[in-house]
C-alpha cells in the first residue's frame, strides 16, 4: 500500500475512532453540535456513534493487517461493526 493510502487510511480511522466514541459517551451534546435532529432518547445516536466507531476499528484493522492479509473492510470489518453496535446496544 502507498504510504499516501496510507496516510489518508490513517486519518479516516482516527477521525471515525473520535467521533464514535464522542457520540456514544456523550450523543446529547454532539448531536447539538453537529446541528443533528434531537432525539427523545439517546438510543439512535448511540447506535450512530457505534456504527461509527466500529467501521473505524475496521480501517484500523485494514492499515495494520495490510502486510499480513487481513482485511479490515472485508467480511472481519464487518462482523467487527455488528459487534461494537451489539455492545452499545447491551451495555447502552
Amino acid at each position: 500500500m502507498k504510504l499516501k493510502n496510507k496516510i489518508l487510511l490513517l486519518i479516516d480511522c482516527i477521525v471515525n475512532l473520535l467521533l464514535g466514541i464522542l457520540l456514544i459517551l456523550f450523543p446529547i451534546g454532539v448531536i447539538d453540535f453537529l446541528g443533528l435532529p434531537q432525539t427523545n432518547t439517546n438510543f439512535y445516536p448511540s447506535i450512530l456513534g457505534a456504527v461509527i466507531f466500529g467501521i473505524g476499528l475496521a480501517l484500523l484493522f485494514e492499515l495494520a493487517g495490510h502486510a499480513k492479509r487481513f482485511r479490515g473492510l472485508g467480511l472481519g470489518g464487518a462482523i467487527l461493526i455488528n459487534i461494537v453496535g451489539s455492545l452499545v446496544l447491551f451495555f447502552g
